[in-house]
């Protein structure tokens, strides 16, 4: 246990999953629902609605994030893009984008560490400041939102997080599309995600896949005909 504030804060390990009950919304645990609660955090939006909110996470380029951000273009959807410190020093053009097209870019660690693990408050800040500070000098704006690298938290590092003055954003559908040798097709990243969405539905999918690249206006298009509207993180209701 450590004290951020006054608070005595747990440091214990947590991974971050559902219980999925497609199309209805997935099932979190107490605890779970708990703590998302308590620090606010962003992770399912109000069932009374058929809103989604389209996230991607930037570990590094795979030539597939140019394609995403034409697609959300020509579609009209606003995104949020979780990058690294390495991706942010390698891959400036495409982050220019982002900003300029009025994206969220948001902050997925300095390192790519696992936030749990790092035992110092000030080592927890200095992997999310030191992204932020470098974010700030090229587009004089502080980013907003955080994600966890690998969905890993604790209480501690909500709590840090949270006093830093971002939202911590997990998600309610995500899938195994990060590795680029377990590529599978378009259609299979089509029927995964339109079978797994909900009302409320935050989407968790990695820029490095092709398979979302080339199925993300078929899943863009298929949604809207089902009813659904994509809402921006800034316009999140819970």
């Amino acid at each position: 246990m450590e004290t951020v504030g006054e608070s005595v804060l747990s440091e214990k390990k947590e991974s971050w999953g559902m219980r999925r009950r497609a199309p209805e919304q997935p099932e979190f645990t107490d605890a779970q629902r708990a703590a998302m609660d308590k620090y606010g955090c962003i992770y399912l939006g109000s069932k009374e609605q058929k809103y989604l909110y389209l996230t991607f996470d930037e570990g590094y380029e795979n030539n597939q994030t140019a394609k995403i951000l034409d697609t959300l273009k020509e579609k009209g959807v606003k995104a949020a893009f979780f990058i690294t410190g390495d991706y942010f020093k390698a891959e400036g053009a495409l982050v220019d984008r982002m900003v300029k097209e009025g994206h969220i870019v948001g902050n997925h660690t300095m390192n790519h560490p696992c936030m749990p693990d790092i035992k110092s408050e000030e080592k927890i800040e200095e992997e999310v400041l030191s992204l932020d500070r470098a974010f700030y000098e090229k587009y004089n704006k502080h980013m907003k939102f955080f994600r966890a690298p690998e969905g890993a938290y604790s209480e501690k590092t909500l709590a840090i997080t949270k006093e830093l003055g971002y939202t911590n954003v997990f998600w309610s559908f995500a899938y195994d599309d990060w590795y680029r040798d377990k590529q599978r097709g378009a259609d299979y990243a089509y029927k995964k995600t339109m079978d797994n969405i909900h009302p409320g539905c935050v989407i968790l999918l990695h820029a490095v896949s092709s398979d979302n690249a080339e199925a993300l206006g078929k899943i863009i298009d298929s949604a809207r005909d089902m009813g659904y509207t994509f809402l921006s993180l800034e316009e999140y209701i819970p």
